[in-house]
């Protein structure tokens, strides 16, 4: 899940089914939320779940939609389009990761992803979150 010009939220999951995705959902995303998806049935249930939702329609070559008419097509998935694109790109050259190894590697793309580093500036955002105090105190 990705906030244009925001965060993303990068899990895997054991299926891809309604009951599955739902408490990630609700854990991540705010009741009301306009949610932008493709035509995939597993989100059908999103506005009984409490959200606004548009799709756009792969299958008939819809990829981004105007629907006020000012030449701005706000309704696209084009952002987590490219995200994962990048995601596959930066996998690539690390063929055959282990399954059980595979969650850290999104947690480590993630992490990038949301503090906006590169170089010197991503090593200083990690030692940043090494040092930083727990975030729930026992």
């Amino acid at each position: 899940m990705l906030q244009r010009g925001g965060r993303v939220v990068i899990r895997m999951l054991a299926d891809v089914k309604q009951a599955t995705i739902r408490p990630l959902i609700a854990a991540t995303i705010a009741p009301g939320t306009l949610v932008h998806t493709d035509e995939y049935d597993i989100y059908g249930r999103l506005e009984g779940w409490g959200y606004r939702h548009k799709t756009v329609c792969h299958g008939k070559g819809e990829y981004a939609r105007d629907e006020d008419g000012d030449g701005f097509h706000e309704v696209h998935v084009n952002t987590i389009e490219g995200f994962w694109s990048l995601l596959r790109s930066w996998l690539r050259p690390h063929r055959g990761i282990p399954q059980e190894s595979l969650p850290l590697y999104l947690a480590f793309f993630q992490f990038v992803h949301n503090v906006r580093a590169r170089g010197r500036a991503l090593l200083g955002a990690l030692i940043a979150q090494l040092i930083a105090p727990p975030r729930n105190p026992p």
